[in-house]
């Protein structure tokens, strides 16, 4: 996934009423009559109220990837990826989505990559013609749509959000390469802008503009160090600027630090915003899914022993391979005064003219497993009904290929981790929900309100499709405090769906709830973008959660139900 939106900031969806109803569940002690008492809900859910079907002009679905949304004119942006364009939605009626007009850019760039919106001010981030020229951001009025000002930012611009205090907006530019080793090739280098803001309005006349720059070429000269901490610089003949490719960014609270995943790079930069400048790097480290519950399915040829002709089956169980997290989106939280990250494990991988990464251990290991490492029965893992589907990398980090001086295989990298995992600001690992998303799914597949085969595909309905390759895909995060409850939404890419937890204890999450309005080969498929917007701003009064599906070309609205 390569665009997203900003997850929705942590200040608002809450249920408020006076004193007298303190007992109903949660409210804090102390108020006094006439303040009012925000409660704390025992239980959550969702329901599909409403939704849009995004068009092209060939009357195909449009790709609705990110949405989000502007209170004072009840009006949803949501990007089409199939037009390059922005659909501007009149959410009025959130049972009922219209479509006002579409915003088209393209006398500025290729396409719009995201959107993030304040006070009335639409911004959205457009790619160039090509690609690994510099992009622009560009800014609205949502409730005219008139373009009010515009800004050069780096290549490749994949997702933007405010600061929480508004005073600046933040691009991750991806600077994604057009090749390797071609007479072609162009790997710009990624980073960071920050555009410093004036006060906002709705009636913003113009919006005049610079960005600052927070780069990577500091780190040119550490790439060796960096590898050997565990983050992945492995483009062919790219520098550290060039390989480091920004994907999403959270915002401390205190609007003085940003968390940027470099996803390929299976590392998080630490940016200090007033400076621009970025001051660490952090690799994330492997997952172990040979513990117990961390484990993942590995194959759709799984139904059998030791043949590379089985049949699809469910088989969900540790196995001796490292997860890379690679994540996608990140968002931040705060709990006893400590800021807490939040990332979906999605899984990428280099994959352009000159240079593919991807690989299955069958076809990798023509030597065989290193029984020392992988046991006696290391032979037999390299069926397709044992780990001889699964895609892994052939380039873990740098040079790196994973096999020993005979050739054999030693190490086994899978791409993404297929969990969510919960970090400390100094990007150390306090929690991961194992294979926990897998075991979910495949216990709810089939039954009321989750008509889906086991790690289908957002483009098929076939059991085990995804199972060699990233499972169920956790895509998007967004986060809602409620009361006293911190609510992590999850969406899954592949087998679609929101996945809720409430994360108030960063150590010990619960899951909550689940929704999945895919409907076997149809419905709501290709999770994408997630937005969540707060009863105070809601059109009709109830916290709404909006999902936008790539591959349905479909807008859904979920009403979140919360009983105290």
């Amino acid at each position: 996934m390569k665009q997203k939106h900003k997850p929705w900031g942590m200040g608002g969806i809450v249920a408020v009423a006076t004193a007298l109803v303190v007992g109903c569940g949660g409210g804090s002690d102390g108020n006094s009559p006439d303040e009012p008492v925000v409660l704390t809900p025992t239980s959550l859910s969702m329901t599909r109220i409403g939704g849009y079907v995004h068009e092209n002009p060939t009357s195909q679905p449009g790709a609705a990837e990110i949405p989000a949304y502007d209170p004072l004119s009840r009006r949803l942006f949501v990007v089409n990826a199939t037009l390059g364009s922005v659909d501007v939605l009149d959410l009025s009626n959130p049972a009922a989505p219209t479509l006002v007009q579409t915003l088209d850019v393209s006398d500025l760039g290729a396409s719009v990559n995201s959107v993030a919106i304040h006070n009335g001010v639409v911004a959205l981030a457009i790619e160039a013609n090509p690609k690994t020229d510099p992009g622009r951001v560009a800014f609205y009025r949502a409730a005219d749509l008139q373009r009010i000002g515009q800004v050069t930012v780096g290549a490749l611009p994949d997702m933007l959000t405010f600061t929480p205090d508004v005073r600046r907006l933040l691009v991750a530019n991806e600077g994604e390469p057009n090749s390797y080793n071609q007479p072609d090739s162009v790997d710009p280098e990624g980073s960071i802008s920050i555009i410093d803001l004036p006060a906002l309005t709705p009636t913003q006349a113009t919006l005049t503009v610079t960005a600052r720059t927070a780069g990577f070429a500091a780190f040119n000269n550490q790439a060796a160090s960096l590898r050997a901490a565990g983050v992945r610089i492995y483009g062919p003949n790219a520098t550290v600027a060039q390989d480091l490719e920004p994907e999403y960014i959270a915002v401390s609270d205190d609007g003085r630090t940003a968390y940027v995943t470099l996803q390929e790079n299976n590392a998080i930069a630490i940016v200090d915003i007033e400076m621009a400048t970025v001051t660490s790097i952090r690799p994330l480290g492997f997952k172990d899914h040979s513990l117990a519950g961390m484990g993942m399915d590995v194959s759709d040829e799984d139904g059998g022993t030791h043949t590379n002709s089985g049949t699809p089956a469910v088989r969900i169980a540790p196995v001796p391979v490292r997860g890379l997290y690679l994540p996608d989106a990140i968002a931040s939280y705060t709990v006893g005064g400590q800021t807490y990250l939040i990332t979906a494990n999605e899984g990428d991988a280099h994959d352009w003219p000159g240079f593919n990464e991807e690989t299955r251990v069958r076809a990798y290991c023509t030597n065989g497993l290193e029984p020392a490492i992988f046991g006696p029965d290391a032979a037999n893992l390299l069926f397709d009904s044992h780990l001889g589907r699964l895609r892994i990398t052939t380039t873990p980090n740098g040079g790196l290929d994973g096999k020993n001086s005979a050739g054999r295989c030693t190490e086994l990298y899978a791409f993404g981790a297929r969990s969510f995992s919960i970090w400390t600001a100094d990007v150390r690992q306090v929690y991961d929900s194992g294979d926990e998303f897998e075991q979910r799914t495949a216990a709810l597949a089939g039954t009321p309100g989750h008509d889906y085969a086991f790690n289908a595909s957002n483009d098929n309905n076939t059991l085990d499709s995804r199972s060699p390759s990233k499972g169920p895909e956790p895509e998007g995060v967004v986060l809602g405090r409620f009361g006293a409850k911190t609510f992590a939404f999850i969406g899954l890419e592949r087998v679609g769906g929101v996945m809720v937890y409430d994360v108030s204890d960063p150590a010990a999450p619960r899951f909550v709830t689940d929704l999945n309005t895919r409907e076997g080969a149809g419905g709501d498929r290709g999770l994408e973008g997630l937005a969540l917007i707060s009863a105070a701003d809601s059109p009709h009064g109830q916290p709404l959660l909006i999902v936008g599906h790539e591959t349905s070309g479909t807008t859904a609205v979920y009403q979140l139900n919360l009983s105290y």
